[in-house]
């Protein structure tokens, strides 16, 4: 029986969860599903310039685990963006971790 996967830690939930190239009509649009933990490790990694280590660490997980989480993230936006499809940000196993607040979990 395998391992039960490691529930993993986000400060941030994104505002909008739908994006999708303009001018294309949705019943036409082919979609991809960006998990909350890869789009939590683009904003640590890419926006906030974070290195591979403390983001790991802010995401209570392995770097190795990191790593893969974020090449699976730069891979689907690399998608996203060069085939003109949309992107849906939602899923995951995952707790919420803001600071000064009592975490959340969320598995889906």
């Amino acid at each position: 029986m395998p391992r039960p996967p490691k529930c993993r830690r986000v400060a941030f939930l994104p505002g909008a969860t739908y994006f999708k190239p303009a001018g294309i009509p949705m019943r036409v649009l082919e979609e991809v599903r960006l998990s909350v933990e890869e789009a939590e490790a683009i904003r640590l990694k890419d926006l906030e310039g974070l290195a591979q280590a403390p983001s790991a660490e802010r995401m209570n997980i392995s770097r190795p685990t990191f790593q893969r989480v974020l090449a699976s993230a730069r891979r689907k936006i690399a998608d996203v963006l060069l085939n003109g499809k949309a992107v849906r940000i939602e899923g995951g196993n995952f707790e919420v971790a803001p600071p000064g607040v009592v975490r959340r979990r969320y598995k889906t």
